[in-house]
């Protein structure tokens, strides 16, 4: 075995468990997560749309980030 794919293993259950915890203590206030000004949202009668575009922007900015960071690290 490779030790890149033991780093990037690492890396995924240290990912993980800091999603979890931020889950797990701030889940129930993060309400304002999916409900940002820019998030599609459309209910009908026996329809409903919902796209939260600005939020997959702001996760993807994040992510970026974080690679970004990870590179310049390593």
């Amino acid at each position: 075995m490779d030790n890149q794919i033991g780093r990037y293993l690492i890396l995924t259950g240290a990912v993980i468990s800091v999603l979890g915890v931020f889950i797990y203590f701030f889940g129930p206030n993060a309400k304002w997560l999916g409900h940002l000004p820019g998030d599609i949202r459309i209910e009908r009668n026996n329809f409903r749309f919902y796209f939260p575009l600005t939020t997959l922007i702001l996760i993807n900015l994040i992510l970026f980030l974080i690679v970004k960071i990870w590179k310049w690290f390593n």
